[in-house]
């Protein structure tokens, strides 16, 4: 024995480079289990069940069945489905002798997962003989039914002499790692002279456990003694006793694996012995500790985790999901008989695919559909799609519930739950849009383990109350610990989540099990069959199918009060990937800001004529690009497949179509007051934003104007610059909020400022600011101003302000900047002057950057244009910016809040990366800056901080951060291995502001620059006669409360209002209307729904958002 163990383990050493080929010539195999056709059709639950997943199977040579005992698939621990664990697939044979030399077992493949191949370890009675890694294989269309979009693998595995025996022998295949593998055929060969012989007959009580499982018997509870059985022969009689019961008779047979035996349900741990007797013969003893067993509940939410794309073409998916939502209706129907907790139920997980299924579905399929929602059966959920929700800008996020008010009130129906899928991390903001929407649940099921940093090691089964930046409301979240893939098949899955569950200290006896069949996934209509049957055999675990609505309300009846509550940013993970395509990242964000402008333009403008189908339309648009779902499973792998082009190109259009739109809608908001004359003459200038301002106006070349004299409506000259582009700019003084202000175009000298900006390389500066740019690497190395007592870059820091730094690889410390640059005069003055600097820089074509000041304003522009070569191996981008602000905090806009990194972050938050909305500012007591970002939402505090060694391994992410008035912008990335871009090309900007402040922090002052940096003032040509304001549709004070969205209602009869407290203190907001006044003004939802009347101030928390409704007047009324 102990030779025959030292032979098999040292062949585990060499059987790691001879398991591809051996000496001997292969044999007819002497057993084989199926065929070598490139098919599973041949094997059990073929070819598309793996969610009927149940046991591993034991197969034994001569007397089993490949359709019946060999599974196509064999998952991993990375498959929830099956249980999240390694399994074992066993062949028991029997061999007329031991074998002279060695043998050869044959394991031919049809696919491997394609994300995360599978590691195998192969087993010889006991002895592992090899360690084998599969390579990555094709699509999940092959354990979809598709065996022909397979890889196949092959891998021979030499077998010694001495690892077997004389009669019967096993050899175990365990997926030690990873995920499935598929199966085409196995065979084993054998030099002549082998026979095979018959298993021999026998009976092994391999294991005795007591599950977690109640059953009822005459109103009492009673526990299972569970027995691991393999019985070989003819059918045998035994009897089994537990303790000091009973002796309890059982027939084993050869399709015997398990048994039960039922014994009095204990109250705290009893030792007992478990005897096995065979006549006078006894079989087997073990010992079993009966532990208490508690009346679980497990709740089971059958859906489909919904990526627009990834596993097909996005237009091929929409049409799958809704032919999953006729087969849930049908599975409905079915079961209607069922006892309550059996009955189907279907979890509309995100309502992208209702709202083109509604539109399109027969009369009759959208009765059904609105039927099964009113009835509790179908249960609609009501994000739009699982967002990259931080990558929303603000009203962006309140769009993300649109859809849902507008469902809500057409089928009158109450949607008051969320599920968020796949994705990991989420901004604060979003408790404060469903909140709002009237959402009170939140069923988060990230990932389970892909680039997910601390999320479930954090919260993974330990429901929270969230609550919301304000304080005052709360959302009831749960995140089921293995995510959201898990599919409930049979005992196994059940009792392996029991047991981990109960092993955890989880203090509740609700589970949540997301029932979920893959990405894309139809429904597992079977889990109703499950589920009665279940029932009528245990009492407990319980399982019961619902909806999320009603789970949450239940688990929050029983167990609000012991719910603990937190505050603070789940900052998100998976933001990183909309760096891989940065240009339609930025699109994508101007457009959100420009629709917000276009519709306060036609609120001030011409209400009545609003049309919300358009609108509506380039929402959905913004809201698609920066929905999860960036492109094909192979994006990375395979960028030039058909396949992956095809998914971005529709990806790409969502930006493409949201930019087109935004720009089509700002001009016909401003239609109603435009001028058609030629040359322009006059222009209107509107303020969207709800104070006045000041800022500079660009007007496009295109534009006919009649010179470039530009005069106030009363003749006032103001400053104005033809620049290099061909632009006029001008600086439009006191705009009104909400409203617009004339200027005029005329023949003659540009009026210069009474102080001047100045460009005289390397520097740059007007009256206020002052500017040096190093002649080496172009970074500005000086940044002052006349009110501050320091320079605001940190030179020690050996990055200054707007350094270019580029990483090649995945290795961050050692990042390369920019080559030699050329530095000259873009823009002379007196109004703009500008410092255009130009090099080489690894990763790109070439790098400008422009630094541009303005005569009269006190902030920095700045213009970067990366022109990206096309590189595929793993690459990032940076620009730094240190500044100088000894002891700074640092704080970060992001949607409906104001954090500090660390300070303002839940546990489990991204900590390598923040994604900002408009702004971060980095202030000490005397001074600071306020930095904007136009285009990119990334920034790294501190360093450089990505990508992380090992994104499976939570520790590899980064747990704490220190203080730092440091940042970067990280503007482009391929880190990913699929979904995102493998690479990006061309010329894409990256816009910035800098503004230097005298005195601490101040909130107002940082989300205005913040707003009129994303949202600038807004120039149209007008009619050469008329008044020369429009005055203010609405003012607001005190100045912390803004306006973030002034809209006219979906029904034309009101405009929307929402305003939100910029600051940590509370307010109350007097609202000034300008005629015709308002006939009603009420507080709404985000459905847009009246509420109670508004009569003077409104109270709005600390970063509080509310709606109003203000009623349209008839007309002719005031």
């Amino acid at each position: 024995m102990h030779r025959t163990l030292v032979l098999c383990l040292a062949t585990v050493i060499l059987g790691l480079q001879a398991a591809q080929s051996l000496a001997a010539e292969p044999s007819d195999p002497l057993w084989q289990i199926g065929q070598p056709d490139d098919d599973t059709a041949e094997f059990a639950l073929a070819p598309d069940g793996y969610a009927r997943f149940g046991e591993d199977p034991l197969f034994v040579v001569g007397q089993s069945d490949p359709r019946r005992d060999w599974p196509y698939v064999h998952p991993g621990p990375s498959d929830v489905w099956a249980g999240g664990r390694s399994h074992d697939y066993s062949i028991l044979f029997g061999l007329s002798g031991r074998p002279a030399e060695a043998c050869r077992l044959v394991v031919d493949l049809v696919d491997t997962h394609h994300r995360s191949p599978s590691r195998l370890e192969i087993l010889v009675n006991g002895h592992r003989v090899l360690s084998h890694q599969t390579p990555r294989g094709g699509p999940d269309d092959t354990v979809y039914g598709d065996p022909s979009q397979g890889r196949e693998h092959r891998f021979d595995v030499e077998i010694p002499a001495d690892c077997l025996a004389r009669g019967t022998n096993e050899i175990t295949i365990r997926t030690a790692a990873g995920s499935w593998i598929l199966y085409d055929w196995l065979g084993f060969e054998a030099p002549g002279g082998v026979e095979l012989e018959p298993v021999a007959n026998g009976t092994f009580v391999r294991a005795a456990d007591s599950p977690p499982l109640l059953v009822e018997s005459n109103g009492q509870l009673e526990q299972i003694v569970e027995l691991s059985v393999r019985h070989i022969g003819p059918p045998v009689s035994v009897v089994v006793r537990v303790g000091q019961g009973p002796a309890q008779p059982l027939e084993l047979g050869p399709a015997t694996k398990r048994v039960e035996v039922r014994v009095p349900a204990v109250d705290k741990p009893t030792p007992v012995a478990v005897e096995v007797r065979s006549g006078e013969r006894t079989i087997a003893t073990h010992q079993v500790i009966l532990k208490p067993v508690r009346k679980w509940e497990l709740y089971l939410l059958p859906h489909s985790h919904t990526d627009i794309g990834y596993t097909k073409v996005q237009t091929e998916v929409e049409r799958d999901h809704w032919r999953f939502y006729e087969e849930a209706i049908e599975a409905i129907r079915r079961t209607a008989e069922y006892p309550p907790e059996a009955r189907f139920k279907w979890n509309v997980e995100v309502l992208w695919a209702v709202d083109s299924y509604l539109k399109q579905a027969s009369p009759e399929k959208k009765e059904a559909f609105i039927q099964g929602v009113r009835e509790g059966w179908i249960g609609l959920d009501a994000l739009y799609g699982n967002e990259l929700t931080a990558l929303c800008r603000p009203e962006e996020l309140v769009r993300l519930v649109d859809f849902a008010g507008r469902l809500s009130e057409q089928l009158g129906v109450t949607i008051d739950s969320a599920m968020i899928t796949d994705v990991p991390g989420y901004t604060w903001g979003i408790t404060t849009v469903l909140s709002a929407a009237g959402v009170r649940y939140f069923s988060i099921g990230p990932n389970s383990g892909h680039r997910i940093g601390y999320t479930l090691q954090a919260w993974g089964d330990k429901p929270f109350y969230w609550v919301t930046p304000t304080g005052g409301d709360r959302i009831l979240c749960w995140i089921p610990r293995t995510g959201y893939y898990r599919a409930i098949t049979g005992q196994t899955q059940v009792l392996e989540l029991v047991r981990r569950i109960e092993a955890s200290g989880y203090p509740y006896d609700m589970i949540q099990v997301r029932y979920c069949l893959g990405d894309n996934a139809g429904p597992g209509v079977a889990i109703s069959d499950l589920v009665r049957d279940w029932n009528a055999r245990y009492a407990y675990p319980k399982l019961v199918i619902a909806t999320t609505s009603r789970m949450l309300r239940e688990f929050e009846r029983r167990y609000g009060d012991k719910v603990p509550a937190v505050r603070g940013d789940f900052t998100p993970y998976w933001e990183d990937g909309a760096a891989s395509s940065a240009r339609e990242t930025g699109l994508n964000r101007a457009a959100a800001e420009r629709l917000t402008q276009a519709e306060a333009i036609w609120s001030i403008l011409d209400p009545a004529t609003y049309p919300d189908a358009e609108f509506y339309t380039a929402w959905r648009n913004v809201i698609l690009y920066d929905e999860h779902t960036w492109g094909a499973y192979n994006s990375v792998s395979e960028p030039d497949s058909d396949f992956a082009k095809a998914q971005w190109a529709i990806k790409q259009s969502f930006a493409l179509e949201a930019d087109r739109m935004s720009r089509r809608l700002l001009a016909r908001a401003a239609a109603p007051v435009a001028g058609a004359a030629k040359p322009v003459r006059s222009l209107w200038v509107f303020n969207t934003a709800s104070w006045p301002r000041t800022d500079l106006v660009t007007v496009p070349k295109e534009v006919p104007i009649a010179g470039l004299r530009v005069t106030e409506a009363d003749g006032a000259p103001v400053p104005s610059q033809r620049l290099s582009s061909g632009q006029l700019a001008f600086l439009a003084s006191n705009v009104p909020p909400l409203g617009a202000k004339r200027f005029r175009l005329a023949e003659g000298p540009p009026e210069s400022p009474s102080n001047a900006s100045v460009a005289a390389p390397p520097r740059l500066a007007n009256q206020v600011v002052q500017i040096t740019v190093d002649q080496a690497s172009g970074a500005i190395t000086s940044l002052t101003h006349e009110d501050l007592p320091a320079d605001l870059v940190d030179r020690r820091s050996g990055v200054a302000l707007n350094a270019y730094r580029y990483v090649a690889g995945r290795d961050p410390s050692d990042p390369k900047p920019n080559g030699p640059v050329t530095i000259r005069v873009k823009e002379p003055g007196p109004l703009v002057a500008s410092l255009v600097i130009q090099s080489d820089a690894p990763g790109c074509r070439r790098l400008i950057r422009e630094v541009r000041l303005t005569a009269g304003q006190d902030y920095v522009e700045l213009l970067n244009v990366v022109d990206k070569e096309k590189v595929r191996e793993k690459e990032g981008v940076h620009f730094g910016f240190a500044f100088h602000v000894p002891e700074g905090v640092m704080r970060m806009d992001i949607p409906f809040a104001v954090i500090q990194p660390e300070a303002d972050q839940l546990p489990g938050a991204c900590k390598n990366y923040f994604t900002v909305s408009r702004w971060v500012d980095v202030s000490s007591e005397q001074f600071g800056v306020t930095w904007a970002t136009i285009d990119a939402p990334l920034v790294e505090v501190g360093r450089i901080s990505v990508d992380v060694p090992n994104w499976r391994d939570p520790n590899s992410w980064i747990k704490h951060l220190e203080p730092s008035q440091t940042l970067y912008s990280y503007v482009m990335n391929n880190y990913w291995e699929t979904n995102y871009k493998a690479d990006q090309e061309g010329p894409t900007p990256f816009r910035y502001a800098l503004l230097p402040h005298a005195g601490p922090y101040d909130p107002v002052a940082a989300a205005r620059f913040g707003i009129e940096r994303s949202q600038p003032l807004v120039a149209v040509p007008a009619a050469d006669e008329g008044p020369g304001v429009i005055p203010s549709r609405l003012r607001v004070e005190p100045d912390q409360v803004v306006v973030t969205a002034l809209k006219p209602s979906r029904d034309g009869k009101a405009l929307i209002v929402r305003l939100f407290n910029v600051s940590p203190q509370p307010a109350r907001a007097e609202l000034v209307w300008a005629d015709p006044q308002p006939a009603a003004v009420r507080l709404s939802d985000l459905g847009e729904r009246p509420g109670i009347p508004v009569d003077g101030p409104v109270d709005i928390p600390r970063y509080g958002l509310v709606t109003l409704r203000a009623e349209r007047a008839a007309r002719g009324s005031r």
